[in-house]
């Protein structure tokens, strides 16, 4: 099977759903000609012109509320933000229109918008450009969170996203896009709410997504030469949530470690270990669950202090030896 990036499978997916639906289009900060800050837009404007490949105003509540509006009046919109630290300044349109309008309306309108934002630190923008911010967005009603880790994940969830009638916020790590992997050609989707397995074990189950999964799994394959036969859980979407691929597993090994770049304070992780002690998962736990998260600072600029507050695979196999061993 041919081998893409993971920008490329991004890009793959836009240009197919809007080859496939005239009403799909995308707008942002120089998605337009430019081809987007990523060049995930690259080829949407010299192939379906200005009026579906929009330049916008430096403003993400605008690029937002014009996302919104054209949702309810037909259009499904694509809306880019540059970052998702800049998120912050469109909060209004996202979290108290697009999320909750279909309910409002009690189901008359509908809110068919994927939000692209790019997150994530590992690459020196400092404190307003490395943020994980996915847990703000996980505690809203009407909005779904996705956050996948590979090219062939990515390609199949933004396709089904885009055909999504509910407001979605599709997160893309930065350093994920030069990342490559194998993509089919043939046209597939992935469904939002399903984990993928991403390594089978027996010892313990470790849950992430998003960029972290490849330190996970590089986790996994130094413990394995220390015997520790390690599953690894790809959640791909946060929200919705697949409870039962997490409680199967934790079934099976009666141990967890939780994964993520965000800070632990409020994050992800805090809400998985909730879920799992209210389920009947819980009563084969053989020890205590721990998470290996950002640690709660603002991310540094100098790369040395960056390096250091974000998790990393030797603090991951330190977590699971203390629950193993």
């Amino acid at each position: 099977m041919r081998k893409i990036s993971f920008s490329k499978a991004i890009n793959e997916a836009l240009f197919e759903e809007m080859s496939r639906d005239e009403s799909v289009y995308v707008l942002g900060e120089d998605v337009g000609e430019f081809g987007g800050a990523f060049g995930v837009t690259k080829g949407l404007y010299q192939h379906f012109g200005a009026k579906r490949a929009i330049d916008t105003p430096l403003s993400e509540s605008a690029i937002a509320g014009a996302a919104v509006g054209s949702a309810v009046t037909g259009m499904r919109p694509i809306a880019e933000i540059m970052y998702i630290d800049f998120s912050t300044i469109a909060m209004d349109q996202i979290v108290n229109q697009a999320a909750k309008m279909r309910y409002m309306f009690g189901g008359k309108v509908k809110l068919p918008i994927v939000f692209r934002m790019q997150s994530g630190a590992g690459s020196g923008m400092a404190a307003q450009h490395s943020q994980s911010l996915e847990a703000w967005y996980n505690h809203i009603p009407g909005l779904k969170v996705v956050m996948p880790s590979i090219p062939y994940d990515a390609k199949g969830l933004l396709k089904t996203a885009i055909r999504d009638d509910n407001p979605i916020i599709f997160i893309e790590h930065k350093l994920l896009y030069s990342e490559k992997g194998e993509v089919p050609e043939e046209e597939y989707l992935i469904p939002l709410g399903k984990a993928s397995i991403k390594r089978e074990g027996k010892d313990v189950t470790l849950i992430s997504y998003s960029r972290m999964i490849h330190f996970v799994l590089s986790a996994a394959e130094e413990l394995q030469k220390q015997g520790v036969d390690a599953e690894v859980i790809d959640l791909r979407t946060i929200k919705p949530l697949d409870e039962n691929t997490i409680f199967q597993s934790v079934i099976k090994t009666g141990r967890v470690v939780i994964v993520h770049e965000a800070c632990k304070n409020g994050g992800v992780g805090g809400e998985i270990v909730a879920r799992i002690v209210d389920s009947e998962a819980f009563n084969y736990l053989d020890a205590p669950i721990k998470r290996v998260c950002g640690f709660d600072v603002p991310i540094p600029y100098n790369k040395r202090l960056e390096s250091l507050a974000l998790p990393t695979k030797e603090r991951i196999i330190e977590a699971v030896n203390q629950i193993v061993k």
